[in-house]
């Protein structure tokens, strides 16, 4: 593996007397560039290299320069550069092209011009200082300026693909592609990270589908954080959390990158990592970064590479594959240049599943009158299963149905379904809580809980053991609440039962089914009162007279990807009417009178009690049971004059509240 460092620029630097460039030096160490009546100060140590004087230098954005036009030949540039500088490149305006990883943009519309700034780690202020000095002095607007289409992503890089590629530090022109074809079918690209060394002028996604069409395969690599125990700018943490979480950055960063080109979901990116010697600690944080790589890529639908030295990052990933501190990447890009395709210093059950790639050489190549240096590499590899298609999902009462469709023409393994409460899909196979494994194409979960939502993912598993992008369902959850006009009735007397039913994102549940059910307090089987169509607010009501104390509960059953749910269950008690008569309520001492009513229900046999006050409290005279019609009398005789004051209670059962009469006053004179 070669080490390339920022050094000197071996490129000619002399402009050609008419070009539409020039510069000028000023005494502070700055120097003014001109291109296309736009001008920029820099630093007066750049050197300024015309792409239309010489369209085969190489934009190289590891050392300091300012490159002006644009080239889409052939570039003159070594096979493998890492490493950032800072330096300008001034090109036509064409598209609308954003900043990105170390590369800071500016569009100038009065010049035409777009003005790209490319910095080290670190250093964007600067970058952004440089082009804070920018100025138009002669307005030449470009004709039209693109908006770049958006890409819908299709390419899987790579596909099943065992034979020869080769990576080149810029992504060749069309024609060096075609010169190239007949020998070589792979070919490794550099799409993103803050280390990436050289331009990418033919790195568009129009140039990534026309070589899919020709039969390309594509190796994509991100250049980003270096382990820690080197002298690069941009290295990991050396805490290991701290890189697992920039891995996964990393991978954000990548895929992004990825989609913008067209490589669709089960594409391979391989995070470059240079040769570093290693300790614990650095190989903790290597190991760590690279977790969190693939962990991301996984939970995206792409499959995590690592491209590595056999001696440094190679050494690393073998001693610790069978460690489950660490997710180790899908694929191994292993740097070992021996010039024996395929032969490389790794387990032979270590990524044995078509998961290797062996940079072998690094030479200069002709092919077709085309001369680029390369490193050469034999590529064994196979992309994951499609996903399922039509991922659905029905909700019941703690049930939900899941349905999907297999992709066809796949040996398959299994189908793997996991859940997570809430609104979140489990990331990964391995997270989240399994629901399903089988080959099955439906699936009932029950025992889910009230009032919760669900996130399911779904993965293909082949034959071989690879496993697809995950496709997602979300099983929102709903509540049902519950209102009663009074928590304690008469008999014969009515209460109102109401409900609002909503998801719960929110979203009211208008004109679905809601069902009332009953259960008499010493019953133990619910029983349908009736469904009720909810109005435009979600709200039903009823209005109900039940006979005895009883518990009503409201249900939504669900539908759709809504879950069904159940209210709270309060009681409504019913007590029964106690009537009370005192015939007559003035008697003289000696005499009797009569103390009788009836209870409704009649509740025939029961106790009735009856009490006298006395002062605060009500003392127990005597009882008597109810006849068949619900009636009870006392006869009542008091052996002193005054006046006395009676209730007849009754008392609680399985069915019914207990009850009393009024107060009844008996003057005895």
């Amino acid at each position: 593996m070669r080490l390339f460092r920022p050094g000197g620029l071996a490129l000619a630097l002399a402009l050609v007397a008419g070009l539409t460039a020039t510069t000028s030096a000023v005494a502070d160490g700055t120097k003014t560039v001109s291109y296309r009546g736009y001008q920029v100060t820099v630093p007066a140590n750049w050197p300024v290299v015309d792409l239309t004087a010489d369209p085969t230098a190489c934009v190289r954005l590891d050392q300091p320069a300012v490159y002006l036009g644009r080239s889409t030949s052939q570039a003159n540039c070594p096979a493998h550069l890492v490493g950032r500088s800072s330096g300008l490149i001034l090109e036509p305006l064409t598209t609308n092209t954003p900043s990105s990883d170390g590369l800071l943009r500016r569009a100038v519309g009065d010049a035409g011009v777009l003005a790209t700034a490319y910095y080290a780690p670190g250093a964007e202020s600067a970058a952004s200082d440089v082009l804070a000095t920018g100025r138009v002095v002669t307005k030449t607007p470009s004709a039209r300026v693109a908006t770049p289409a958006a890409v819908t992503p299709s390419v899987v890089a790579t596909g099943n693909f065992a034979g020869d590629g080769f990576d080149a530090c810029t992504a060749p022109p069309q024609s060096t592609m075609d010169a190239w074809r007949p020998k070589y079918q792979g070919i490794g690209i550099y799409i993103s990270g803050g280390l990436r060394a050289c331009a990418q002028p033919n790195l568009t996604a129009d140039w990534v589908a026309t070589n899919a069409s020709k039969g390309w395969q594509f190796l994509l690599i991100d250049v980003g954080y270096q382990a820690p125990c080197t002298n690069y700018k941009s290295r990991m943490s050396s805490v290991a959390s701290t890189a697992l979480i920039q891995g996964r950055n990393a991978a954000i960063n990548a895929v992004a990158a990825a989609q913008a080109l067209g490589f669709a979901q089960r594409s391979a990116i391989y995070t470059d990592l240079e040769p570093y010697e290693s300790t614990a600690a650095c190989k903790a944080a290597v190991l760590s970064y690279i977790s969190g790589w693939t962990q991301e890529l996984n939970s995206r639908g792409y499959v995590g590479g690592a491209y590595v030295n056999a001696a440094h990052g190679g050494a690393d990933l073998v001693s610790g594959y069978t460690s489950t501190a660490y997710t180790r990447p899908d694929n191994i890009w292993m740097a070992q240049w021996n010039k024996a395709p395929g032969t490389m210093s790794i387990p032979a059950a270590y990524w044995s599943n078509h998961q290797r790639v062996h940079q072998y050489d690094s030479l200069s190549e002709t092919n077709g009158g085309v001369t680029m240096s390369i490193d050469k590499n034999y590529l064994n590899l196979t992309a994951p299963p499609p996903p399922v298609t039509s991922f659905t999902v029905s909700g019941g009462v703690a049930a939900a149905t899941l349905r999907w469709t297999k992709p066809a023409g796949v040996t398959l393994g299994q189908i793997m379904v996991r859940s997570a409460v809430g609104s979140t899909p489990p990331p990964l196979p391995t997270s989240g809580t399994a629901v399903y494994n089988g080959a099955a194409s439906l699936f009932t979960q029950t025992g889910l809980s009230n009032s919760a939502s669900y996130a399911y993912r779904v993965w293909v598993k082949d034959s071989k053991g690879k496993i697809s992008p995950g496709v997602d369902v979300k099983l929102v959850g709903s509540k049902a609440t519950i209102g009663a006009t009074a928590a304690s009735i008469m008999y014969t007397q009515a209460v109102t039962l109401s409900t609002a039913v909503s998801r719960l994102d929110g979203v009211k549940l208008a004109g679905v089914p809601a069902v009332l059910y009953s259960k008499a307090r010493n019953a133990s089987k619910w029983t349908t009162v009736g469904t009720f169509t909810t109005d435009s607010n979600g709200i039903a009501s009823t209005s109900q007279k039940p006979a005895v104390s009883t518990y009503y509960m409201w249900g939504y059953n669900g539908g759709g990807a809504v879950l069904g749910t159940r209210s709270t269950a309060p009681l409504v008690q019913v007590h029964p009417a106690l009537s009370a008569y005192l015939t007559p309520g003035a008697i003289k001492l000696g005499a009797s009178t009569l103390l009788y009513g009836y209870l409704n229900p009649p509740h025939a046999g029961t106790t009735a009690y009856l009490q006298k006050r006395s002062g605060t409290t009500w003392a127990a005279v005597t009882t008597g049971k109810l006849t068949s019609n619900g009636k009870y009398a006392f006869s009542i005789k008091p052996t002193a004059r005054g006046t006395y004051t009676y209730r007849v209670v009754w008392l609680a059962d399985a069915d019914h509240q207990g009850t009393q009469t009024a107060s009844k006053v008996l003057t005895v004179s």
